[in-house]
Order: C-alpha cells, then sequence, then structure tokens
C-alpha cells in the first residue's frame, strides 16, 4: 500500500477563503484526526480529498489501484432489505460468484478439451479474483460488523425505510467497514451510536490496517484511535503528534509561547516607535529613518485569540434547596402495554453531578421525564425536595422563539440590556454580528448553546440534561462544561460524551435491563469498575466450566473438589473486591488533594470518613485474601 499525499490544496467561495496550502500524508497504520470548528471546512476538505469538489490549487495523489472508503453523515441508501444493502459492498464479488456459478456449468457440460482449457483458465481468474477480494469470507464479514454496530439477524430481512435516521447513519457505516478498504474516511462516525457501539469502533479502528482520516467532535473517541491530529483553523492547516490530549497539551505549549513572543515583539516595536519619534527631526535623523524602514518590513506576530472561560458571576444565582433534592421510590414506567423499567430507585442529593448512562432504549430520556413530571410513574413515587427548582435541556429546544434575533431572546426574556446580553452570549461564543441571526436559522448546534445559555439564567438548582453536547463542536463543547463546572447546584445529564461525562460527573448510574447501579466517579472510574465486573463474571464461568469438567471426567461429584472449585471462585472474586476498593481509594484521594472538597467542613469530614472506611476495608480483604491463599 502507497501513500495518499495531500499538496499545497487552496480552496475558495468567491472571495472568501476556506482554507490555503494544506499539505499531509495519509500512510498505512495511521489514524489521523481532523479537528476544528464548525464552519471552518473539515468536511469541505475531506470532499476535495474524495475529488467530489473540485479544488482552486494543489493537488491529491491516491495511490494507483487503491481505493477509499467514505462515510459522510447523510449518506445516502438503496431500496430494499438491510442484508442486501450491505451485500451492495461486495458488488464485484457477487459478480464474480455469479460468473463462477455460469463457469462451472459451462465446464460440467462441454466436451471439447481445447474449449474446456480455455473455460479452465477462465474460471482460475475468477476464482482468484472472488478470493482475493475476499469472496469466501463476505458472509461473515457482514454478520461481524452488523452484529458490532447493533443489529440483528432479525434486522437483515427488514426494509431499509422502516430504520431510524440514526440507524441508516449506523448502516452507511457498517457497509463501508465491511470492505476495509486502503484509506477509510469517517465524516462524525459516532453520531448516533451508543457508547456501546462507539467502543466496538474504537477496537475496530484500533486495529485497523490502512489509512484513516476521521472528522470528530468525540475528544474520547479521538484519544482512543488517532496518532496524529491535524487542526483546520484560521484557513491553515497545523499537524499534532499524538492523540486529543497530547494535541492539547502541545497547543497550549505553542500558543505560551506565541503569547510570549507576541508580548516581546510589541515590546521592541514600543521602544522603536519611541525611538524614531525621539530622533526622527534631530541629529540621529538617519537611524531614526533606518529604524522605521525595519518597522515597516517586520512581520508581525498576530496576538493569540483569548480562549473565552465561564464565569458564573453576574448570573441568577440558584437558590437553596433541601439536602434530599430527587429520589425515584420503586418507581415503574411503560407506554402502553410496554414496559420500560420497573421498580427503580435513585437518590439525587445536593452538590450532586450526576450522569445517567446505558443503552439506546434502556429508558434514559423516560427516567429525566419522570422527574421534570413530564410523565406520571405506572408504580412507585417520584419526590423533588423541598425549594428545588428545576432546568430541563431537552434535545428539543422548545423554549426558544423561532421568530427572534439571539440578542432579543435574552433581553425580552431577562430584561437585560444589549450590554449585558451580549456579555453572557459571549461566554457561549456569540460575538460580533452572531447576535443579531434569526433563532429560527440556526443550526443545531447553535440552538443548544442558546438553551443551554437560557437555562444558566433561569435561576434553577436542579437541572436536568438531555444530550447537551448534542450537535456541539469542541469550542462550544469546552464553553458548555465551563458553565455546569461553574454551575454552583445539582445536575442530572444523560450524555454519551465520554470526555464530557469525565469531566463534569462525580456519580455514575447506568440504567440497563430494567435496573440502575450507581458508580461514585467520573466515567473512568465507571468503565474500570465495569471492566471489573466482567473479568469476575467471566473468572467464574470459568470456574463452573472446570468444575463441570471435573465432575464429568470423575463420572460422580467429589466433595474434594467441590471444596477446591468453590475456594477458587471465592479467591478471585475477593481479588476483585480488592481491585475495587483500591480504585475507590485512589478516587478518594483525588477528592481529597482538591482544595474545593474542603470549603464545606461538613462534606470535608464526610469525605475523610469514606476513605477511612476504605482503608479498613481493604485492610480486611488482604488479611482474608492471606488467609485463603495459605489455606
Amino acid at each position: 500500500m502507497g501513500i495518499l499525499r495531500v499538496e499545497n490544496l487552496h480552496k475558495s467561495f468567491g472571495i472568501e477563503t476556506l482554507f490555503t496550502n494544506v499539505s499531509f500524508e495519509l500512510d498505512r497504520g495511521d489514524t489521523i484526526g481532523l479537528i476544528g470548528a464548525n464552519g471552518t471546512g473539515k468536511t469541505t476538505l475531506m470532499r476535495c480529498l474524495l475529488g467530489l469538489e473540485a479544488v482552486d490549487g494543489g493537488r491529491v495523489a491516491v495511490p494507483i489501484g487503491e481505493n477509499i472508503g467514505y462515510v459522510q453523515q447523510d449518506s445516502t441508501l438503496h431500496q430494499g432489505t438491510l442484508y442486501e444493502e450491505l451485500c451492495s459492498a461486495y458488488t464485484d464479488i457477487l459478480v464474480c460468484q455469479d460468473k463462477m456459478h455460469e463457469l462451472e456449468q459451462a465446464i460440467a457440460v462441454e466436451k471439447e478439451e481445447s474449449l474446456l482449457d480455455g473455460l479452465m483458465k477462465e474460471y482460475a481468474k475468477v476464482v482468484d479474483k472472488f478470493e482475493r477480494g475476499g469472496g469466501y469470507e463476505y458472509e461473515n464479514n457482514i454478520r461481524r460488523v452488523a452484529f458490532g454496530l447493533g443489529f440483528t439477524t432479525e434486522d437483515f430481512s427488514r426494509k431499509i425505510e422502516t430504520f431510524s435516521g440514526g440507524q441508516k447513519t449506523r448502516i452507511c457505516l457498517a457497509r463501508a467497514l465491511i470492505r476495509q478498504p486502503d484509506f477509510l474516511f469517517l465524516d462524525e462516525p459516532t453520531n448516533h451510536l451508543d457508547i456501546g457501539m462507539v467502543e466496538w469502533l474504537e477496537e475496530f479502528l484500533i486495529g485497523y490496517p490502512g489509512g484513516v482520516l476521521i472528522i470528530s467532535h468525540d475528544r474520547y473517541f479521538l484519544d482512543k484511535v488517532v496518532n496524529r491530529i491535524i487542526e483546520l483553523e484560521n484557513k491553515a492547516l497545523t499537524a499534532y503528534k499524538g492523540n486529543y490530549t497530547s494535541y492539547m497539551q502541545q497547543k497550549a505549549e505553542n500558543m505560551a509561547a506565541l503569547e510570549n513572543a507576541y508580548e516581546k515583539q510589541q515590546d521592541h516595536i514600543a521602544k522603536t516607535e519611541a525611538y524614531i519619534r525621539m530622533y526622527k527631526a534631530g541629529i540621529k535623523s538617519k537611524q531614526a529613518r533606518g529604524r522605521e524602514k525595519q518597522l515597516q518590513r517586520l512581520e508581525r506576530i498576530v496576538q493569540p485569540a483569548n480562549i473565552a472561560r465561564f464565569d458564573f458571576f453576574g448570573f441568577n444565582p440558584p437558590s437553596e434547596c433541601a439536602e434530599r433534592v430527587a429520589e425515584l421510590e420503586e418507581a415503574s414506567a411503560a407506554y402502553g402495554e410496554r414496559k420500560i423499567f420497573e421498580k427503580v430507585s435513585l437518590l439525587i442529593r445536593k452538590g450532586d453531578g450526576v450522569a445517567l448512562v446505558g443503552p439506546n432504549g434502556a429508558g434514559k430520556t423516560t427516567l429525566l421525564k419522570l422527574l421534570t413530571g413530564e410523565l406520571t410513574p405506572v408504580g412507585g413515587r417520584v419526590k423533588l425536595g423541598s425549594r428545588v427548582k428545576i432546568g430541563y435541556f431537552s434535545q428539543e429546544h422548545e423554549g426558544l422563539n423561532g421568530k427572534n434575533r439571539i440578542v432579543d431572546e435574552i433581553m425580552q426574556e431577562y430584561g437585560f440590556s444589549e450590554e449585558r446580553a451580549r456579555h453572557y452570549l459571549g461566554a457561549f461564543l456569540f460575538r460580533g454580528d452572531d447576535v443579531f441571526k434569526i433563532v429560527g436559522e440556526l443550526s443545531g448546534g447553535e440552538k443548544s448553546r442558546l438553551a443551554m445559555l437560557k437555562l444558566m439564567l433561569t435561576g434553577a438548582n436542579f437541572l436536568i440534561l438531555d444530550e447537551p453536547t448534542n450537535h456541539l463542536d469542541i469550542p462550544a463543547k469546552e464553553a458548555v462544561e465551563e458553565a455546569i463546572l461553574s454551575f454552583p447546584g445539582t445536575f442530572l445529564t444523560v450524555s454519551h460524551d465520554r470526555y464530557f461525562l469525565d469531566k463534569v460527573a462525580n456519580c455514575m448510574v447506568e440504567l440497563a435491563d430494567g435496573k440502575l447501579e450507581e458508580y461514585a466517579g467520573n466515567y473512568s472510574y465507571y468503565r474500570e469498575k465495569k471492566l471489573i465486573q466482567q473479568k469476575e463474571a467471566a473468572t467464574a464461568q470459568v470456574v463452573v466450566a472446570k468444575q463441570e469438567s471435573i465432575v464429568k471426567k470423575s463420572g460422580r461429584p467429589r466433595q474434594r473438589q467441590t471444596d477446591q472449585a468453590k475456594s477458587l471462585k471465592n479467591q478471585q472474586k475477593l481479588e476483585g473486591e480488592i481491585a475495587m476498593l483500591e480504585l475507590e481509594i485512589k478516587t478518594l484521594e483525588h477528592r481529597l488533594n482538591d482544595p474545593a472538597s474542603h470549603e464545606d467542613q461538613n462534606a470535608s469530614q464526610q469525605l475523610a470518613d469514606e476513605y477511612s472506611k476504605a482503608q479498613t476495608a481493604l485492610a480486611e480483604k488482604y488479611d482474608a485474601w492471606v488467609e485463603m491463599t495459605e489455606e
């Protein structure tokens, strides 16, 4: 496989330059993340690489004979069933298969030796093409990818038009992944995928043999799969080695160096201009004119753009409320005859940042609607604490007036001056003439930012957030994260954005198979605990299998063998409990080292007590483990 080379690409729309002098290479084993704010031209650049958009300069060199698979955000599908759609990725192979059958029938009846020899040679060529194209594995590949992306055997016979928009996006992704092209271009591939499917895609891409170029705003995903980042910003492309976190570190260092260079140059310019003013008409006028010419030729460093940081100061502070903010007590939910979940209980305390996760269709949005009162439980009850005021962020943004200008939406609802409204809008990246856009004409991401700002201005002390970072680019996600981190109240969020959950949540609640399970930590902590649980379950299965094998070989159960199997199972269970306690202690140590944890004396004492109990429990578990291994 060769290298895909991009050399000095330039693209304009009318007099507006979108990007210029874009150059990079994509090689086997490379996985590159293409990032940048919405509107910078990422999708246009990808389409230029594919030849779907004409460029105004430069060239794209794709190695001869090598192919590119492309998954765009709004791909088109054929008519027919899911299986037929996925088989369309193997159109050339299916043609070969039909030709093989045709030749087999001709060979079976041909008597003339010379003609038979020609048929056999032609058959050998077709078989070779069929094999090289993965003909013998194509059905297995289709099933492997389809199942990984959440489809079932029953789905194969369904008509394409019966699938939802999100499912159709997954179908397009599956169709592209099946053939494993030499180069794979993906435009927002994690949209419409739940966390389990995204993790499957991550594992698929980590071992991908070809070159991969990904446009994505999913920072956790970029951290897992890419080894390079290219950022499209200010009409230019800048390359960084490593994953997203590494890019952030490098960019921060570059920004600091640029800021330092800018300040030094400004100091030099100021001193030079002072010299010119002082000596321009005097005895040193010649030297002054020389310095003036030097200053005119000086290439000026552009001051780095200030990144907006969210400040809660000046927003309506939320009122105090009860310690027990919201409770579900044995709550059940259903739509008609279909049960969503049954007898689930949850307590949300004041100051908690709770993230609700689980597979699509588990009932996460339903649970949010129970808390907001939009739905009534069919069993159990929902209870809100005293003086709790809910602010609800929905994916539909019903609270926005589509006829208003952005600035009017804030001024009219909250009685602000234009200056004050602009101040708040700036924190959510609405600057300059952006504030005069009509709300109804905004993009999904712009509406999300505006809805989040309005939510922050309501004075609510309990925020319920349904996918607050959907449709947002990375700068907008960071603005929302800053807002939530600055919020002094309580919040519950549903989100598939793992980077966001890592940053803002201190408690994870998983809703799966109609049950709720709590984890005291952020997403990474929750994920580690889940992996431990999965290993424990796998180990238990191995133990049971070994025990059954022992019994089967002996012909009759032996008490000693049974006892040994039980002892081994108990020991492995204990090791899992020790690992989870160690993770819990690590999280508590992190919280103890955070000065913010000690602002409230009661909370600080409670944290210290939890740490002490966890240490004691760990010591007891270790003693039990030592005793068990000695036995």
